[in-house]
């Protein structure tokens, strides 16, 4: 494993698709947790009642719209996957989730003030969007697992191609995936840290 920015010997430097797309989801899923938990107490315009219906839908929706959302593009990058070189560098799954919140992170508080301010107006509404767009980063990372299981390949890209922030692994600077056996990396089909024999 290596946590280098660049490859060796005409190699590049490749971080797991599902990995990328997963980081965000345990930060804006707490994020959104601790602003929706907050955002309950003051009884805001529309009252809590109604600020925790609407949060409740607004959930759904940010899943949903998350989770689906260019599925095409991943679908049709995966279908041009070549097989990764055997001078390409395979970064740690840790060192791929510490780039994505390190880039975001100012983002990340910027959504949990914004979500926490607007429970003076809808309680608990904002911080429940924010919870559900993580809940739809996981639920499309599983997605990506599932495929990679049926097809016997882990997707990854070069690290280069991702934007400034660690993120958008489906981008217009991303011109083909890589794959490996599903044995590769340290990051199981999905993203997840892969368990070790000890405890399967």
């Amino acid at each position: 494993m290596a946590r280098g920015e660049r490859g060796v010997r005409g190699g590049h430097s490749l971080a797991r698709v599902a990995v990328v797309v997963r980081a965000g989801a345990a930060p804006l899923w707490w994020c959104g947790v601790f602003a929706a938990g907050i955002g309950v107490l003051p009884p805001g315009v529309t009252g809590r009642r109604i600020g925790v219906l609407a949060g409740a839908a607004l959930f759904i929706v940010g899943a949903a719209v998350v989770a689906y959302s260019g599925r095409g593009r991943y679908a049709a990058l995966a279908r041009s996957t070549a097989r990764a070189g055997r001078h390409d560098v395979l970064q740690d799954r840790a060192a791929t989730v510490h780039n994505w919140r390190r880039g975001h992170r100012w983002w990340l508080l910027l959504a949990f003030a914004v979500a926490l301010g607007s429970s003076f107006t809808v309680p608990a509404a904002g911080g429940m969007l924010l919870a559900g767009t993580g809940a739809g980063l996981r639920l499309k990372a599983a997605w990506l697992g599932r495929r990679e299981r049926a097809e016997d390949t882990l997707l990854w890209l070069r690290v280069d191609w991702l934007d400034k922030r660690g993120g958008r692994p489906a981008g217009k600077a991303v011109r083909a995936y890589r794959g490996t056996g599903v044995a590769a990396g340290d990051a199981a089909p999905g993203g997840a840290r892969r368990r070790t024999a000890a405890l399967v």
